[in-house]
């Protein structure tokens, strides 16, 4: 009898639990600079990996992605062709390098293919984005036109540390009111979080799509808005609920 309730009471605690052994997922498109110097190497240089960044892994494996390119001077320009798949923490990751032929903003974005959640029993797919300025400081603004996209408010380049980023959430270009979204800084080892609640920061947009977030250290950070995507057929032919996110990585540097 005794052994019936325990068991009992585990099924009812499991849904409790569960959202607690859930960890962030983000999408980084992470530069080695977002501001390249005026008589320095044109070359960008971008390093691609699906992983927890405030934790620091595990890393998961990266399909081959769906979409890659960059938008500058109002064209987009594919660049599958330059993605070179590589092995971090033994998962398949990618790195990628372009040269900015000419001064400009340049918006790199990538759409991954779907990932297979098994333990929350959803694919994720996430939409990232990364500004690069070359002696513009014009066109940072530019939307792809993703299917959910961050549009920034603030110049996502050449902030300080403890500066606010601010932004707008869209789907198919209308705002996303009351989004939930998940902020983490990428992780360099210095910083344990105390507790789970420190690693990801949890806001969410307002009624017009709009949020903010002041970043108090020196760093990339990203921001992810989740929505719900279509279904699509998972592991067993059943149509399985899609996560759909923007993301965008911002830099901030301390003043010294």
């Amino acid at each position: 009898m005794l052994r019936r309730l325990l068991a009992a009471a585990a099924v009812l605690l499991m849904p409790t639990l569960a959202p607690s052994l859930a960890r962030a997922h983000f999408q980084e498109i992470i530069p080695a600079a977002d501001i390249l110097a005026d008589n320095g190497d044109r070359m960008i240089r971008l390093a691609l990996s699906f992983t927890h960044p405030m934790e620091r892994g595990p890393v998961m494996e990266m399909a081959p992605p769906v979409r890659f390119g960059v938008m500058a001077g109002g064209k987009v320009q594919d660049l599958k062709g330059v993605l070179t798949p590589v092995k971090r923490d033994g998962k398949t990751a990618f790195e990628a390098a372009t040269k900015a032929n000419a001064p400009g903003d340049y918006v790199f974005f990538v759409e991954p293919a779907p990932y297979w959640e098994a333990a929350e029993g959803k694919y994720i797919v996430q939409l990232a984005k990364v500004v690069v300025d070359f002696g513009a400081g014009t066109g940072w603004d530019q939307m792809v036109g993703l299917p959910v996209e961050i549009e920034p408010l603030v110049r996502p380049y050449g902030l300080w540390t403890g500066s606010q980023f601010r932004g707008i959430v869209r789907k198919n270009g209308k705002p996303l009111p009351f989004t939930l979204m998940e902020v983490e800084w990428r992780n360099d080892g210095s910083v344990t979080a105390p507790s789970d609640p420190f690693v990801t920061q949890i806001i969410k947009t307002d009624g017009a799509g709009q949020f903010s977030f002041t970043m108090p250290r020196a760093g990339w950070w990203g921001f992810a808005a989740l929505t719900e995507g279509a279904p699509r057929p998972g592991p067993n032919g059943k149509p399985a609920p899609v996560e759909l996110g923007a993301v965008m990585w911002v830099k901030t540097q301390d003043m010294k």
